[in-house]
């Protein structure tokens, strides 16, 4: 079958959306699909030494100075996302696609305004929602009290487009069925890839390899290092956290790394805190395999999914993260639940730190859990959804 991906964003930069997109084309290429993935004109290719055959045409370069990669509404990206329309536009009438895969409210959007342009053609729409649009905006800032009616409104809409509609989280799943009159919608979550986490080097091998002293413990957060992911609270969690035990070490990968490195040297914590930018998701494996615990401050309130919990529990880490419904599905008990607030945080990280042994069982246990949760189960579910609409 051959599946046109809609990826408006600058494909590929190592954060969750673009894992998302990545692992779920991989997969669906491996299951006998024909991937052809339509982005801007910035982001990295595909590695080579990855074995795939999937087709990434950008957008031509008129935007030369956009260099943006990190999460975050700009309005230069409506210019980005007319000329996707165009390139859309193109590679469906030339490819002659079974089915788009739109993902984010940009991409079915684009993806519905395609299929109407080419109604003759029967080309079915996929859309695949990360999170919440208004909630997105507002979670970095971006949108005055006057205008959320207007977004509000153009969300609803655009979360009944599609002939069928998947979802990264539980709780993005309600507003999505509500558009849709209860049909045509379910959770898709994200995956992991468990074999890239079965590493050859012991966590003392590791730990020597970083120059990591072996009797530290070592907290890790790898994501995204904007306001929407909570790293507020992480970065409010640390002095409190080395005022009651000076043996925690924290290692934090992500980017943009401007604020994290900002707060590390005006704090005086270059012995405490180490910050990687940027961390590839090549790399992350054995980042996340140094630690102890890990940390995901993010709260739900713009519906996404955590790909990074999945990437905590594949490297046997227990994970503190506030008490949220998504974070217990993910994790039952192998986590420390939390207030939302950086003493929650405070108290979660000192917790293991004291129960070092409850620690590497619930590290186990996640890891053992993460086996549910691969790409390969998402794609045999996505690929039937292509058979069901197309037949």
């Amino acid at each position: 079958m051959k599946i046109l991906v809609i990826a408006p964003t600058p494909f590929f930069a190592d954060r969750g959306t673009h894992i998302r997109i990545l692992e779920e084309a991989l997969a669906l290429e491996r299951l006998g699909n024909q991937i052809t993935i339509a982005t801007y004109h910035i982001g990295r290719d595909i590695p080579a030494e990855i074995d795939t055959k999937i087709d990434v045409r950008r957008i031509r370069r008129l935007l030369f100075w956009y260099k943006k990669l990190e999460a975050g509404p700009d309005w230069q990206k409506i210019i980005l996302d007319l000329m996707l329309i165009k390139k859309v536009l193109f590679l469906a009438r030339t490819q002659k696609p079974d089915v788009i895969h739109g993902h984010l409210h940009e991409g079915v959007l684009i993806g519905w305004i395609v299929q109407k342009l080419l109604f003759w053609r029967n080309i079915k729409l996929v859309a695949d929602f990360h999170g919440s649009l208004t909630g997105e905006m507002v979670s970095h800032g971006y949108l005055k009290k006057g205008l959320k009616w207007f977004f509000r409104s153009i969300e609803r809409f655009i979360n009944g487009l599609g002939d069928w509609a998947i979802v990264s989280s539980w709780e993005g799943l309600e507003p999505i069925k509500l558009a849709r009159g209860g049909e045509g919608a379910e959770v898709m979550l994200d995956g992991t890839s468990l074999a890239s986490f079965n590493l050859k080097q012991s966590k003392s091998e590791l730990r020597r390899e970083m120059e990591i002293s072996e009797d530290k413990f070592v907290v890790i957060y790898s994501g995204g290092l904007v306001p929407n992911k909570g790293v507020a609270h992480l970065f409010a969690s640390i002095q409190p956290t080395l005022a009651q035990n000076p043996n925690v070490f924290f290692m934090i990968g992500g980017f943009p790394a401007d604020y994290a490195s900002d707060f590390v040297k005006k704090n005086n914590l270059e012995k405490f805190v180490r910050v990687v930018s940027p961390l590839s998701y090549f790399d992350m494996p054995k980042f996340n395999c140094v630690g102890d615990v890990a940390i995901d401050p993010k709260e739900i309130e713009t519906n996404q999914a955590s790909g990074k919990m999945l990437n905590y529990m594949s490297a046997g880490l227990p994970v503190v993260c506030f008490d949220k419904d998504n974070n217990r599905k993910y994790l039952d008990d192998g986590g420390y639940f939390c207030e939302s607030s950086a003493s929650g945080i405070v108290k979660g990280i000192l917790h293991f730190a004291s129960h070092p042994q409850e620690a590497r069982e619930k590290g186990e246990n996640n890891k053992k859990r993460a086996v549910d949760f691969s790409w390969e189960a998402s794609a045999e579910k996505i690929n039937e959804i292509y058979k069901k609409i197309t037949s």
